[in-house]
């Protein structure tokens, strides 16, 4: 009998359980599709280091899942109250007829079973199918051979997707029986004829309110962009997003008691057609929403931050790959090391001798297995650190970037050695008087700060020979091949400045002498396989064109899917919530809407009126959200120029059409759905 009246009221409120079957369905594909990720990258042809990687990633975005698992259960919890809401009268009825309240718990408990199964099969379904697509996608991302790619379920997704829902479900469970079993019959039977009550706040406070919290959010703007560099330590940063965060919710407090005043003061338009209805129901919603629309904002905001930043890291470390390691290998080794406590006494002695003679001790045919051979030289001297090299401009400088490390010793090359590196990596190559120097660098952030020494005119004096800057500005290039813009700058000065007793690192950087993929896979691996053996007896670090590829490929992989996983959840989140409101809203105001039809409205008019109420109410904590965005994108360009990623436009457009495509998609299924509630008799 309760199964059958269970069924029976699925399908009678089916237009209400649209939005909340949307939403568990959507749910439920995301968390299998991006747990699956593991299982479907078993089909790939990939090298070691990246099946390393893709399991790293895996590793992370399961730790990601517990922390969706919790919004998620929060978003079907306040889903469940809008149907419980939505349900009242109904829940009144079964009461007057003498149905005990734990027999409404036990039909709610049926219909929740009975959702979740479905939600879970339908979603497991669509998931199981959007996975293929995602397997494509991190198949091209890692540039995988998918020469093997067959359709593949993954049975730890599913048994986790379970696991998760299940365990949200009875929690939505015993919500339900909670709340029922506080519901007085009287409530339960004229909650649709209860209504908000618009307190007026105080205006006066309310813009004095509003005129602070603005303020502080420009405090915290400014600390995040143009005071990042006075900050005392890494951990200043959370300063700024507490105000930031605080000052959002007074925000929305103070426009909540100032909006419908301001427009009631406007007479022409609060007057016109039906905005005083929209703009008191409006009023209305922000009024009892202030912390949701806050928690909302902020929501969006870290989306919009989190995917643009994701995908231009992305987009940025994909380019800089031919770039930045335009060389086949390049391995570096310390030269004269006399630090006990962390090398051993055979790392000690090795340093003591070339690269070239360590790896033909290890029994590598340097001459026979590489070609364009270069051999760079870097030198450090005690009297010249950061400080020194910015001369006259560190008076400003330690005022204005305080975490600079000023007693960090300058690396210090000669011209023939940096220009045959240059040469090698297709960089320009310069010339040099005997009392000059120059210096190369490709870190923006401190590209501009050395800038400003090199206009002071900063002499150095290295072996009491004194040079003089060659150019005012920084010139553009590296000589240690990397995967980021990181080269905070070196400084190039005449082959007489310096002599081997200051030697303290030396790089050698060559090609292959094959032609052939697979012979310089096999090259590579000879190479890597007797650096890492030898790893205890030697000071020698390796890196080459192939590991970094794969390591840029697989970080950059790993944000990018990391980004799109919070931002499908964060936007579903926020959406969902929005629409559950507004549709439990329009299943109140059903009264409201009926009244304004018997005064003559017609139903063009209701339309539109309940559009731009929608509109208003979607898009308000949105443009808060991109205004937070402006300055927290800039935020994130500061922590990126390592990897070039200085221009966001393109993230930033594709952000915009991911949004528009859900946020965008939810707003219209919450219009036609309040359309269709309003039109009730």
């Amino acid at each position: 009998m309760l199964f059958k009246l269970s069924l029976k009221n699925i399908s009678k409120s089916i237009k209400d359980y649209a939005i909340y079957f949307f939403t568990l369905i959507l749910g439920v594909a995301i968390f299998y599709v991006f747990n699956a990720i593991d299982d479907q990258s078993v089909m790939m042809k990939v090298s070691s280091t990246t099946a390393e990687i893709i399991k790293l990633m895996t590793n992370v975005l399961s730790g990601v899942s517990v922390f969706v698992s919790i919004i998620l259960a929060f978003l079907i919890v306040y889903a469940s109250r809008f149907l419980i809401k939505r349900r009242n009268k109904e829940f009144g009825v079964y009461l007057t007829l003498g149905m005990s309240k734990k027999k409404i718990s036990l039909i709610l408990f049926i219909e929740t079973l009975i959702i979740g199964i479905v939600s879970l099969v339908v979603g497991l379904g669509i998931g199981f199918l959007l996975s293929q697509l995602m397997s494509i996608l991190v198949a091209n991302m890692f540039e995988a051979d998918l020469t093997r790619f067959q359709f593949v379920f993954s049975p730890n997704a599913c048994i986790k997707t379970l696991i998760y829902f299940s365990i949200m479900y009875f929690v939505v469970m015993i919500f339900n029986t909670i709340n029922i079993s506080k519901c007085k019959l009287i409530d339960l039977m004229h909650s649709n004829k209860k209504s908000e009550k618009i307190k007026l706040k105080n205006p006066l406070f309310c813009t004095i309110v509003f005129i602070i919290s603005c303020i502080a959010l420009g405090f915290a703007y400014y600390q995040v962009t143009g005071g990042i560099y006075k900050m005392a330590n890494a951990n200043s940063i959370f300063v700024p997003i507490g105000i930031g965060a605080v000052s959002t919710f007074f925000v929305f407090w103070s426009l909540s008691g100032l909006l419908l005043k301001i427009f009631i003061s406007m007479k022409n338009t609060y007057y016109k057609g039906l905005n005083s209805f929209t703009l008191r129901q409006f009023s209305s919603k922000i009024n009892t929403m202030t912390f949701s629309m806050t928690v909302i904002c902020l929501m969006l905001f870290i989306t919009i931050c989190v995917l643009s930043s994701a995908m231009s890291m992305k987009i940025s470390m994909t380019n800089n790959l031919k770039k930045l390691a335009p060389a086949d290998v390049q391995i570096g080794k310390f030269i004269n090391v006399t630090d006990y406590e962390n090398y051993s006494e055979k790392q000690i002695e090795d340093s003591k001798i070339s690269i070239y003679d360590t790896l033909e001790k290890l029994g590598y045919d340097v001459d026979n297995k590489l070609k364009d051979i270069v051999k760079l030289d870097v030198y450090n001297f005690d009297n010249i650190d950061l400080k020194t090299s910015i001369g006259s401009y560190y008076d400003i400088a330690k005022d204005k970037y305080p975490l600079m490390p000023y007693n960090k010793k300058e690396s210090i090359v000669k011209i023939s050695d940096y220009n045959k590196i240059a040469k090698l990596f297709g960089l320009k190559e310069y010339t040099l008087n005997d009392d000059e120097y120059f210096i190369v660098a490709n870190y923006s952030e401190y590209v501009e700060f050395r800038n400003e020494g090199l206009k002071a005119d900063t002499i150095l004096n290295i072996n009491e020979k004194k040079l003089k800057p060659k150019y005012d500005s920084c010139v553009e290039g590296f000589i240690a091949m990397n995967s980021t813009y990181s080269n905070m700058g070196v400084f190039v000065v005449p082959d007489n400045a310096v002599n081997d007793s200051m030697k303290k690192y030396e790089y050698l950087t060559a090609n292959y002498n094959v032609t052939d993929i697979n012979e310089k896979n096999l090259s590579e691996k000879e190479l890597s396989e007797i650096c890492k053996e030898n790893s205890n007896n030697t000071v020698i670090d390796f890196d080459s064109k192939m590991t970094i590829k794969e390591n840029s490929i697989g970080l950059g992989a790993m944000v990018t899917f990391i980004g799109l996983y919070l931002g499908i959840i964060f936007l579903i989140s926020c959406a969902a919530i929005l629409a559950l409101k507004e549709l439990s809203e329009s299943s109140d105001n059903v009264e409201k809407f009926n009244m304004l039809r018997k005064i003559g409205v017609d139903e063009e008019m209701i339309n539109k009126a309940l559009f731009r109420q929608i509109g208003i109410f979607f898009m308000f904590p949105l443009l808060v959200a991109i205004i937070h965005s402006i300055f927290g994108i800039k935020f994130c360009n500061f922590l990126l120029s390592a990897f070039g990623a200085a221009n966001l436009l393109s993230s930033i457009i594709g952000v915009a059409i991911f949004i528009v495509a859900i946020y965008g998609g939810y707003f219209l299924v919450t219009y036609i759905c309040s359309k269709n509630i309003i039109k009730e008799k």
